[in-house]
Parts: structure tokens; sequence; C-alpha cells
């Protein structure tokens, strides 16, 4: 879910559900995204925008999902923040959707 809530910045949701069943078939995982290649990631986002940047933010939290985290995404709203590409609005619909924490995301545009 977090990558999903990632891509959907300055894309539509339509977008990214036809993205991640090819990212998500490449790695079902923090493990398996993080040995990707940023060039891979990239090429498979590309419909979503922004894709040099994504790629990149989804590798490096990748790593530190594993580094830190054992792997998992944090139920915590500031280790959530602290990730590449995460901001208060990914982290918010991500603690709301994934952990039932109540949250109130806000989408300033």
């Amino acid at each position: 879910m977090l990558i999903a809530v990632l891509l959907s910045a300055q894309c539509t949701d339509e977008r990214v559900n036809q993205v991640t069943p090819a990212l998500f078939a490449l790695a079902e995982n923090a493990a398996d995204m993080a040995q990707q290649d940023v060039d891979t990631i990239r090429e498979i986002i590309r419909p979503c925008g922004l894709s040099p940047q994504k790629s990149k933010a989804i590798k490096r939290l990748s790593e530190l999902l594993l580094e830190r985290h054992g792997g998992e995404v944090p139920a915590d709203m500031d280790a959530l923040e602290q990730l590449p590409g995460v901001g208060h609005k990914t982290a918010s619909v991500v603690m709301s959707q994934a952990f039932g924490v109540p949250t109130f995301p806000v989408d300033t545009h």
C-alpha cells in the first residue's frame, strides 16, 4: 500500500492501478524491491509521472524498510515520514488505511 500511495502523487488512481500489478509482480516485498535496479522501476512506473524521483524513492525506502524496520512498513507516523518520498499526506493515508489509525489526510491541490 505504501508504494501505491507514493505513486498516487500527481497521478490518477486509475493509472496507479494500471502500473502496480507489473511493479508488484517484479517485487512482492521490500527485500525484492531493494534488489531492483532504479532504471527498471522507473520504466514500470513511468506512466505515473515523476518517475525519476519516485523510482529512487521506492528503491531507497525499500532499503530503509529492511535496515530499520525488518522489511515491514512501520505503523508510526514519524517513522513513515522519515522514508524517502513519504510526506505527511502519504503517511496519513497509510496510517488510516493500513493500520486503522484515525487520521485526516489533506490534499492541498
